[in-house]
């Protein structure tokens, strides 16, 4: 067992705990916020574990923030973007990439997903409460479970998000399939 501690998933509990501390609220709380149990977000704020994407979403819901903020440096300035600089993070347990795309700094968020096949990766309601989102399938299909409605999506199709409602992203294939995710501060329709 390694002793290393990946760079990005110390920044993501560093994250964590800041947003925690800045609302002054104990792990207590934001276990009962979030619904994930204090002992992972220990682990999380510590930078012993990578949280899984549900994980993730279901703590930025509670934050009222998107996920790519709290992958991003609260501090990013640069305004060029490297492929290879660009933070990138990768699910432990779904094999999800996520490659953040536009700064903390710039109005909207752009991310690009890679989504392995056989992947399936829910998010609560609550974390698509606080913004608009669009999505934009690149290559490959995704099958999109928004509440009860399913949307089955192909290269070059988009779909905008509505009401927030519970939402799976599912990759029913044998491909990879690559996604874009467009989104914008403000409250969802």
């Amino acid at each position: 067992m390694s002793n290393i501690v990946d760079p990005l998933v110390a920044r993501i509990g560093a994250r964590i705990r800041a947003e925690r501390d800045r609302r002054r609220w104990t792990l207590s709380e934001l276990a009962e916020a979030s619904g994930v149990s204090r002992a992972m977000i220990h682990r999380i704020e510590r930078g012993e574990s990578n949280p899984t994407a549900v994980v993730l979403g279901k703590l930025s819901a509670a934050f009222r923030l998107s996920v790519a903020t709290l992958l991003d440096p609260e501090d990013g300035t640069d305004r060029v973007r490297r492929r290879d600089a660009a933070p990138r993070w990768h699910d432990p347990q779904t094999g999800y990439v996520r490659r953040q795309l536009s700064g903390p700094g710039f109005p909207a968020e752009m991310a690009e997903i890679r989504l392995p096949a056989g992947a399936h990766v829910p998010y609560p309601a609550a974390a698509f409460a606080f913004h608009r989102q669009i999505i934009w399938v690149l290559d490959g299909r995704l099958t999109f479970h928004e509440g009860g409605t399913v949307h089955e999506l192909a290269a070059g199709d988009t779909v905008e998000l509505g009401r927030p409602a519970p939402c799976a992203f599912v990759n029913a294939t044998d491909q990879e399939c690559r996604y874009a995710v467009v989104l914008v501060r403000g409250e969802a329709p």
